[in-house]
């Protein structure tokens, strides 16, 4: 995972308990009564152990074919409300899990906030990506940086990128 550590997912058990309270039994060739041992596979173990494994792996920072919520339109002013809507529509409308932040914060606060919850886009909008049809573009993570891009080359960008490997 992130740190290192091996993990076992698979296994294969032998159970002697459960077919002695089933009761269950077989009849041999030798024509006498067995109980029998019950194996239990598990490729991934639990489904919530195989997620939990996965955040694990990537530190929480799941790529974007795999994160919950690929994407946040955050805004910088109430004037860019309208406008982020229509982006997050827009976004969903090219297959891409959205979500706004029309709250009244500073933009500092919200995107160390989405950064904590490991969102990888946000998509920043105030008056001027309004009147432009642009989004300032934020991936996650140390280095990136943030470009204005027109809206269409945003969704494109992010489609390219959310598609899950074996599409792409």
């Amino acid at each position: 995972d992130a740190i290192g550590r091996t993990w076992q997912v698979g296994t294969i058990q032998s159970d002697r308990v459960l077919p002695e309270r089933l009761d269950a039994s077989y009849i041999a060739e030798d024509g006498q009564r067995h109980r029998p041992v019950m194996l239990h596979r598990a490729i991934f173990g639990s489904y919530e152990r195989f997620i939990g494994i996965l955040v694990e792996h990537f530190a929480g920072k799941l790529p974007l074919w795999l994160a919950p919520v690929q994407a946040v339109v955050a805004t910088i002013v109430s004037d860019a409300d309208d406008y982020a809507v229509q982006v997050a529509a827009e976004l969903r409308k090219a297959g891409l899990r959205v979500e706004t932040d029309l709250r009244n914060e500073k933009i500092n606060y919200k995107v160390r906030e989405h950064s904590l919850a490991k969102v990888p886009n946000l998509l920043v909008v105030g008056k001027r990506e309004a009147d432009e049809g642009t989004v300032a573009l934020r991936p996650l993570g140390e280095g990136a940086k943030q470009e204005v891009l027109t809206l269409a080359a945003a969704i494109e960008r992010l489609q390219r990128e959310a598609a899950a490997p074996d599409l792409a």
